[in-house]
C-alpha cells in the first residue's frame, strides 16, 4: 500500500500551539466505533513530515485507536511556523506539549497511548519518556537514531567547531531507506522534505541520545526497538545497549533481514507493522505501570550509586588526584569570589546560588576573574541559571491560573535561600494582589533575603521569617493559607525521602485544593563524583557534598502521594534540573 493509505478513515487537519507559542500541524483521525479512548502518536524521522507516515494509520490495522501525526518544527507544514533559532531539547518538550495537547483536547491519558517514532524522532521520544516520565502504555522506536552514522566520519567530532547556525546537510540516498519503489519515487518527488539541519539541533540529537544511552534506568515505559539488519544510516548496536540498559520491565527489539533504515515503509513491512500492532495490543490490554521507588533511596540505582561516591577511590592514583582537586579548591578561594563563597558557606548554600544567579565574575586580578568566570560556565552553574528562568515561568504561569480562577495569590517558598527568583519576576509584574512568604533554616539567608526585600521596595508584600522546609507540622500551619508552594533547589540536598515526603505531606496539608506546587528535582548530573570528592556542603562547612539523583517518576510519585497531579515540567538541555507544575486535587 502506498503513501496514499490513511486515507480510508476521515482525517482532520489542525493546529496546536507548543509551548514556545509556535502552531505547529497536525493531522488526527478519529477511532472507528467505540470502546476505550486510546491513541497512538505518530512521529516521523528527520527532514520529513507527517503525510509520509499517513500510510500506518491504515496499515497498522488498528480501527478502533485514534491516530495523530505532528509535522515536526521547521518540517513539512510546519517549516514557517517552525522558523526559529531551536535545539534538539526544544523539538522534545514539542513531543510533550503536543502529548499534553492530545489529552486536553482529546480526553485521552498518557496511559491510554502507543507513541510509534523513526530515527531522530525515536530519539526525542525517548529522552520524554526518560525526563519527563509519562506514563504511557508503550513506545515503539523504529530505527531509533541512538548513534547516527554519516558519510564523512569527522562531521560529528567536528560539530563542535561549527557555528551553531550553520546548516548540516543529511540527505541519504533512497536506496538506504527502503526497497519499495514506489515510497522511494514519492520521495524524490516530495516538496516539502527537507534536507537540513541545523547544527545545534544535530549537536543535541547526540548529546542527548549519549546521556540517555548511559542513563537508561529511568525508562520504564514498555519499549518495542524495530531494525533493519541492512540498515546503514543508524548504528544497530547503539539499539541493542539502550535496550539492554532501560529500566522497563517490558521490552523488546527485533531485527528483520534485508531491511533498511525506513523499517516501517519497507517492502515486506506486513510484518514488521504486525510485530509491532501485537506489540501495542499487548500493552493496551494489560497496562504495565511504573514501579513503585518512594523508597528509592534505600535500594536501587541511585541508591548503589551514592554508596559508591561514599566509598574512597579505590586507585592510589584517584586518590591523589582528587586530594589535588580538594586543595585546588581551597587555593582558587583566595582569588575567584564564587570560590570563596562555596569554600566559607557551602557549594549548595543560597549565598552561592544567589551569586550564581547573579552571573557576575569577580576575583583578586584579572587572572582570578578570569577563574571565576571558568567556575560559574560550568555545566551545573549553567543548569541552575536555567533552572531559574524555569522557576520563574512556572510561578508566573501558576500566578495566572490562580487569577483566572478567582483565587488570591499567596505564594510561600519554603527554602528560599535569598528568594532572588521569586521577587524579581513578582517585582516586574507589581501586582497589589500578591502576598509572599519566604521561608529559610539558615540566618544569614534571611539576613540577605530582607535586604533584597527593601532593595526591591517590595516591603509591603513580602516577609521573610526562619522555617524548616521539612517540618511538616510547621508547614501545615503556615498562615494565611497559601495559594502556591514553591519548593526549589531543596529535595535534591538531602538524599532521604522520608524527608521528602514529610516536607509534601505539609504542602498537601497547608494547601487548599484547586491551589499550585512548583517542585524541582535533578535527575540527572554529569558531575556527581566531582561534586563529592572536591566540593562542600552548608551544613557544615567542611563535609563533602554528597547528592542522590532522583529520577523524575521517583519525585512525581512522592508529590502525586501528597494529593498533587502534575500539569508542566521543564528541563534544561542537558537534563540536569527539572520543573514542575502540579495542582491540589
Amino acid at each position: 500500500m502506498n503513501q496514499a493509505s490513511g486515507r480510508l478513515r476521515s482525517c482532520q487537519e489542525l493546529q496546536f500551539t507548543t509551548h514556545d507559542r509556535m502552531s505547529l500541524f497536525y493531522r488526527y483521525w478519529p477511532g472507528l466505533g467505540e470502546g476505550p479512548s486510546r491513541a497512538i502518536v505518530l512521529f516521523h524521522r528527520e527532514l520529513e513530515h507527517s503525510e509520509r507516515i499517513m500510510h500506518l494509520v491504515d496499515e497498522l490495522d488498528l480501527p478502533a485507536c485514534h491516530f495523530f501525526a505532528w509535522d515536526a518544527r521547521g518540517m513539512g507544514r510546519s517549516v514557517q511556523q517552525g522558523r526559529s533559532r531551536h535545539g534538539f531539547a526544544d523539538l522534545v518538550k514539542d513531543v510533550d506539549s503536543f502529548m499534553r495537547h492530545i489529552g486536553i483536547e482529546h480526553g485521552i491519558a498518557f496511559e491510554n497511548m502507543a507513541l510509534v517514532a523513526q530515527s531522530s524522532a525515536a530519539v526525542a521520544v525517548a529522552v520524554w519518556v526518560h525526563d519527563y516520565a509519562p506514563g504511557i502504555a508503550a513506545m515503539v522506536l523504529a530505527g531509533a537514531g541512538f548513534k547516527r552514522r554519516f558519510s564523512n566520519p569527522l562531521l560529528l567530532p567536528c560539530l563542535g567547531l561549527r557555528d551553531e547556525d550553520a546548516q548540516i546537510d543529511l540527505r541519504i540516498s533512497v536506496s538506504q531507506l527502503s526497497h519499495d519503489p514506489l515510497r522511494n519515487d514519492a520521495h524524490d518527488k516530495d516538496p516539502l522534505i527537507g534536507r537540513w539541519l541545523p547544527a545545534r539541533v544535530v549537536k543535541g540529537w547526540h548529546a542527548s541520545a549519549r546521556r540517555i544511552s548511559k542513563d537508561a534506568q529511568p525508562v520504564f515505559a514498555p519499549t518495542q526497538l524495530l531494525m533493519g539488519a541492512a540498515d546503514t544510516v543508524v548504528d544497530g548496536a547503539a539499539q541493542q545497549l539502550f535496550h539492554d540498559r532501560i529500566g522497563a520491565k517490558v521490552k523488546e527489539i527485533r531485527v528483520f533481514e534485508g531491511m533498511a533504515h525506513d523499517v516501517l515503509g519497507e517492502l515486506g513491512r506486513e510484518q514488521v507493522l504486525g510485530t509491532a500492532r501485537q506489540f501495542i495490543l499487548a500493552r493496551f490490554a494489560q497496562i504495565v505501570p511504573q514501579p513503585d521507588l518512594r523508597n528509592a533511596h534505600l535500594a536501587g540505582v541511585t541508591c548503589d550509586e551514592l554508596a559508591r561516591l561514599k566509598q574512597p577511590p579505590a586507585s592510589f592514583i584517584a586518590r591523589c588526584y582528587w586530594a589535588l582537586t580538594r586543595w585546588s579548591v581551597r587555593a582558587l578561594a583566595y582569588v575567584s569570589e564564587g570560590m570563596k563563597i562555596g569554600a566559607e558557606t557551602g557549594f549548595d548554600s543560597g549565598s552561592t546560588l544567589d551569586y550564581v544567579y547573579r552571573n557576575q565574575s569577580q576575583g583578586v586580578t584579572p587572572l582570578g576573574k578570569m577563574l571565576d568566570r571558568v567556575y560559574l560556565n560550568s555545566i551545573s552553574w549553567r543548569g541552575i541559571r536555567v533552572r531559574k528562568p524555569h522557576v520563574e515561568r512556572l510561578i508566573a504561569d501558576a500566578v495566572g491560573r490562580l487569577r483566572q480562577a478567582g483565587q488570591p495569590v499567596r505564594i510561600v517558598d519554603i527554602a528560599a535561600g535569598h528568594g532572588r527568583y521569586i521577587l524579581e519576576v513578582l517585582a516586574r509584574q507589581r501586582q497589589s494582589d500578591v502576598q509572599i512568604l519566604l521561608r529559610d533554616f539558615a540566618p544569614i539567608n534571611i539576613e540577605q533575603g530582607r535586604e533584597l526585600i527593601a532593595r526591591l521596595g517590595m516591603q509591603d508584600c513580602a516577609r521573610f521569617e526562619l522555617g524548616d522546609g521539612f517540618d511538616r507540622a510547621s508547614l501545615a500551619a503556615i498562615t494565611p493559607r497559601p495559594t502556591l508552594a514553591v519548593a526549589c533547589g531543596l529535595y535534591e540536598l538531602f538524599p532521604d525521602n522520608t524527608l521528602v515526603q514529610a516536607s509534601l505531606a505539609g504542602l498537601g496539608d497547608a494547601l487548599d485544593s484547586g491551589s499550585y506546587l512548583v517542585y524541582t528535582t535533578n535527575p540527572w548530573h554529569p558531575q556527581l563524583e566531582m561534586v563529592a570528592r572536591g566540593l562542600t556542603t552548608h551544613r557544615d562547612g567542611h563535609s563533602q557534598f554528597f547528592m542522590q539523583r532522583r529520577f523524575q517518576a521517583e519525585m512525581d510519585q512522592m508529590v502525586a502521594a501528597a494529593g498533587f497531579v502534575k500539569l508542566d515540567q521543564l528541563i534544561d538541555e542537558w537534563g540536569i534540573f527539572s520543573v514542575s507544575l502540579a495542582r491540589k486535587l
